[in-house]
């Protein structure tokens, strides 16, 4: 992590100042960018940070960069992870040759719940929710230090001013604009920015939720969890995978030197110590009952599973996003995609009403949207861990919902949960693709729709050559990008109109389009405001 175009004087002006520099802030700071507002990024480490997270991404954040020309990135990333996964099932195999027991082969991967694992082999490929993702289908295992570091390069080309070293102190918002206070991390020398917007994208233990007073409701944590990278000695002894136990769950895997542990005992009682070899050792032990000795720590953390959600996501000129909005454990990988997800949503419809292109009231939209998806994530977390309670009763209900999750339609059902296929904004209209994310046709000329949103537009999609429809559309060049093609896989479809998050806000099926006009000149003022000229 780098400054990005940095400026040096102690005071600067922009539209939107959004603190913290991960994978959020960064996502939501591009998508400004090419919105046409000048952002400031504020984050107070000067590193990507290495602490093991999520290690994989679902289908949406993978369209979400798919419809950003960023797929071949992710897919080299992918690549690299899979040979580090490779690595560790060889590494698995001669232990298991070497201890005289047959090796496993192992299932192709579809997920997990609550460390249930999903197999690939039995997931229903030809469900229409999948077969709508198109290749970004294909891409997965990306770790979360690869995703950050993809969005700076990015965030670099789109000259995003990035402040390295420097955390927010405090903000004075009144009618007109909002001041940041920021200091710098090395020296404490003091720096305000003027903006219109500020965005809070800095984590659970956000300061910027905090300093704003939004309400954060929820639920107290139960468990401790522990993450790390490590040497050891006698992890022949740990089964690879997910396991539950007596004691708690484990996880070895699926790289070499990772493990996992939960143990229902509370919350840890100092989340900010130094994790240890001790600790990472004795927690282990405890829980797989295997005598591992950690001899090396290369990077680890502690968890719990508080589950906390923002009331609202938005007070006056302050919003926020990402963990700052809601918090809940990791199981089930939802965090990164939540906040990619929530920066997706938030980044165009900001940018439209800096620009003055539609009222503040637009933004009424990003909770009213993104609330109800955080619930769901907070819900299934919350279901996880009841699951992995090591009670009879719960390792009774655990042992039904592995009965169901090793069917098609089990694993068929989570998946699409997991992947965020299934989810739905409730958007005006009647079109089954409404409030969906968009298919990513495949067009006549040989491109696909995610091709037609690189540059972050809306994009109008007129399927069946017609004028009727292309004239509803004058007025909306500079917003709407609007395409007179054909789609021979879809012959069905007549017409798409697709927001810059790659959401469908209007669709028409051929024959449908003379009576669906004004729907369409609705979908466009509502999300883009009035055109720069009457509709013809």
């Amino acid at each position: 992590m780098s400054p990005v175009n940095s400026m040096d004087s102690m005071n600067a002006r922009c539209d939107v100042v959004v603190a913290g520099g991960g994978p959020v802030g960064l996502m939501l700071a591009c998508e400004l960018r090419l919105g046409g507002a000048s952002v400031v990024v504020v984050e107070r480490r000067t590193e990507v940070d290495p602490t093991v997270k999520a290690g994989s991404i679902n289908t949406s954040t993978a369209e979400a960069f798919h419809r950003r020309g960023m797929l071949p990135a992710l897919a080299e990333a992918q690549r690299r992870s899979v040979e580090r996964f490779q690595a560790f099932a060889r590494e698995r195999q001669a232990t298991t040759a070497t201890a005289g027991r047959p090796p496993r082969t192992p299932s192709r991967f579809a997920g997990h719940f609550a460390g249930i694992m999903l197999r690939g082999e039995l997931l229903d490929t030809t469900d229409p929710d999948f077969a709508h993702a198109g290749p970004a289908h294909d891409i997965g295992l990306v770790p979360q230090q690869e995703i950050e570091r993809l969005l700076a390069e990015r965030a670099r080309e789109l000259g995003v001013e990035v402040r390295v070293g420097t955390e927010l102190t405090g903000f004075d918002a009144d009618e007109d604009a909002i001041v940041v206070r920021l200091a710098r991390v090395a020296d404490g020398s003091n720096q305000a920015v003027r903006a219109d917007w500020l965005v809070g994208c800095d984590g659970g233990r956000s300061t910027v939720r905090r300093l704003a007073g939004f309400a954060f409701p929820g639920t107290d944590p139960q468990i401790t969890g522990h993450q790390a990278l490590v040497e050891m000695t006698g992890s022949e002894a740990l089964r690879p995978g997910w396991n539950a136990t007596a004691t708690g769950m484990y996880a070895h895997g699926p790289m070499p030197g990772r493990i996992l542990t939960v143990e229902f005992d509370g919350p840890p009682a100092d989340r900010e110590a130094d994790v240890t070899a001790e600790e990472l050792q004795t927690s282990l032990r405890r829980v797989s009952g295997a005598e591992v000795t950690i001899t090396g720590v290369r990077t680890a953390t502690r968890f719990t599973d508080n589950a906390r959600q923002a009331t609202d996501y938005r007070a006056g000129r302050v919003l926020l996003a990402g963990d700052a909005a809601h918090v809940h454990s990791p199981f089930g990988g939802q965090g990164l995609n939540l906040g990619i997800g929530d920066a997706m949503n938030l980044g165009w419809k900001l940018a439209t009403v800096v620009r003055g292109r539609a009222p503040e009231g637009l933004l009424d939209s990003y909770t009213a949207e993104r609330h109800p998806v955080g619930a769901w994530v907070l819900g299934w977390t919350r279901a996880q861990i009841a699951l992995m309670r090591p009670e009879p009763q719960a390792r009774a209900l655990r042992e039904v919902v592995t009965e169901l999750a090793g069917s098609v339609a089990g694993t068929t059902y989570f998946a699409k949960k997991l992947s965020g296929v299934a989810h739905r904004y409730d958007l005006p209209g009647r079109h089954p693709l409404v409030g969906r994310s968009a298919p990513d046709l495949e067009l006549a000329d040989g491109t696909r729709l995610a091709d037609l949103l690189h540059d972050g537009r809306a994009l109008l999609l007129d399927l069946a050559d017609d004028a009727e429809l292309r004239a509803r559309a004058e007025g909306y060049g500079e917003r709407v990008r609007l395409v007179t093609t054909a789609c021979p896989d879809r012959p069905d479809l007549a017409g798409l109109l697709v927001r810059p998050d790659g959401i469908t806000a209007w669709a028409v099926d051929a024959g449908d389009a003379p009576e669906s006009g004004d729907g369409l000149g609705d979908a466009l003022s509502r999300w883009f405001g009035a055109p720069d000229r009457p509709a013809g």
